[in-house]
């Protein structure tokens, strides 16, 4: 477990670069009380890219949440770390990220972080899940995950917001419709009746869905700029996910899209993970 909050960088940051914008950040130095605790539980491993130039998929996850004075620690669930009963409580929420593994297998780590998310329930923890962590919730809630039946789905996406997401949603004024980058090819294909539908495209029928007022899954990337969905296109090229074909198509056809709505993204995770909804 490791504590950062590292600055966007265009370029790579130095060691020194790092840490003292780890301290502006959290307020240290400065007679400042600490704020709230949340814990990123990483579920894939980060290329070398993303480390040189975002500090690691932790660091691009705490840019985009992260607020002055907080504190944010990374479990890397993936390599079996994860956070022991007793220090669930010292955090106020928890982000579950993306993974190139299936949430519907039964790797001992997802079986382990499946009942880890069921006692997060059960402590009513505040928890956002994004992609992979969008489908292990739904898993984890007593959903069905699978294959997506209309294949991967890379590049821009258009989220339409239910109708009964407005109440939860309106006092952020974004709109109804979002665009958002993707990257899976598996989906939620069933949720359980107490979960709640808030977000279709005309690719995936279940984009987001809450559960209560402490659980939230986002199938979507808010996390993402065009310079990692790219790096990822390469990535599976390279690991043989896709073909030359389709990834120089997802190429030209994301640099001619529309941009993500981030900053809309960025405000509607923040004010849930924070309980301002």
């Amino acid at each position: 477990m490791v504590n950062l909050i590292p600055k966007s960088p265009e370029n790579e940051l130095t060691n020194d670069q790092l840490l003292e914008e780890t301290n502006r950040v959290l307020g240290k130095g400065n007679g400042k009380k600490q704020g709230k605790r949340f814990a990123v539980l990483l579920c894939a491993d980060d290329s070398e890219y993303v480390k040189k130039k975002y500090g690691g998929y932790f660091g691009v996850f705490v840019r985009t949440l992260g607020e002055e004075g907080e504190s944010w620690d990374v479990y890397r669930v993936a390599e079996n770390e994860f956070p022991k009963e007793e220090e669930l409580g010292m955090y106020d929420g928890f982000v579950i990220t993306g993974s190139c593994s299936d949430a519907h297998s039964n790797d001992v780590w997802i079986c382990k972080l499946v009942n880890l998310l069921r006692n997060l329930d059960s402590l009513k923890k505040k928890v956002l899940g994004i992609c992979f962590g969008h489908q292990i919730l739904g898993r984890a809630l007593g959903g069905k995950i699978g294959r997506a039946s209309s294949g991967w789905d890379i590049g821009l996406r258009t989220i339409n917001l239910s109708s009964s997401s407005n109440k939860f949603i309106s006092t952020l004024k974004i709109p109804s419709t979002l665009n958002i980058i993707e990257c899976h090819q598996d989906e939620v294909l069933e949720l359980p009746p107490k979960v709640e539908v808030i977000g279709r495209s005309n690719k995936t029928s279940v984009e987001m869905f809450r559960y209560g007022d402490h659980m939230m899954g986002i199938q979507g990337h808010p996390e993402y700029n065009t310079d990692i969905l790219l790096h990822l296109i390469d990535r599976l090229l390279q690991k043989n996910f896709i073909v030359d074909a389709y990834a120089n198509e997802l190429r030209a056809k994301f640099m001619e899209s529309r941009d993500p709505d981030k900053e809309a993204w960025r405000k509607l995770c923040v004010n849930f993970l924070k309980g301002r909804l």
